[in-house]
């Protein structure tokens, strides 16, 4: 007789797992960073492999977004007596701006099982270096203002890059048998960055500075992992 046996075996110990996760971070501003914005939230990927002595290589790519610009005045030479913006054909323009960026850095860290009886969760550090760009996102809609397009706005948008430092301190949970696998905790990213413009439009008589920022982005982190398993070899049984 044929037996066929696809049980899926539960995780009795540190297992390899190749990893795919999807991340959430809510962050606050610090350092040189808060003056130019606010809270920003940060939407990425993780990938990468958990090796059978938990520890944790991956790429971690991240979009930086958010509504809260905390610089002032910058438009306040194109405003008429009324303080309006006009587009080319007179009308009131709806500028808007927005806090824009990408940060991906090489991630290297460890799960810590202690006192905890699944081998595979636990405690997760994990840090890394790599590049960050922000800048101002400048948007007309579908009105044309003429000292707002095209590469007029690189005189506003304040681009900045430079390397990048990250740390995070949290908690893995990965499901004994094939199942949920998640992780959270606090984060913290600190950017050396310059300024790549060479002129700011809204201070043409002050020279751009070339000094090394400190960009902080410090909050939470959430990632969901998507589960990838080897294919399980089949068990045949004849009697």
């Amino acid at each position: 007789m044929l037996q066929f046996n696809a049980q899926q075996q539960e995780v009795k110990s540190p297992v390899f797992r190749t990893w795919v996760g999807f991340e959430y971070g809510a962050n606050s501003t610090f350092g040189d960073l808060s003056n130019r914005y606010g809270f920003l939230n940060n939407v990425g990927l993780m990938t990468g492999v958990k090796t059978k002595k938990n520890y944790f290589l991956g790429l971690n790519s991240t979009f930086l977004f958010g509504n809260n610009i905390r610089l002032t005045g910058i438009f306040d030479h194109l405003t008429d007596a009324y303080g309006n913006i006009t587009d080319i054909n007179g009308d009131i323009a709806a500028v808007v701006v927005f806090p824009r960026g990408f940060s991906s850095n090489i991630t290297f860290g460890k799960v810590f099982s202690i006192l905890n009886p699944n081998p595979n969760s636990g405690l997760f550090i994990h840090g890394g270096v790599g590049y960050l760009l922000h800048k101002m996102k400048i948007e007309t809609n579908d009105q044309v203002v003429p000292q707002l397009e095209l590469d007029y706005k690189k005189g506003y948008d304040r681009l900045t890059t430079g390397i990048n430092f990250h740390q995070f301190i949290g908690y893995n949970f990965m499901a004994e048998s094939r199942g949920y696998h998640f992780y959270g905790g606090f984060y913290v990213q600190e950017g050396l960055t310059k300024n790549k413009r060479t002129l700011f439009f809204d201070r043409p008589d002050e020279p751009v500075s070339n000094e090394t920022r400190l960009d902080i982005q410090m909050g939470l982190k959430f990632g969901w992992v998507i589960p990838i398993y080897k294919r399980q070899p089949q068990e045949f049984y004849f009697d």
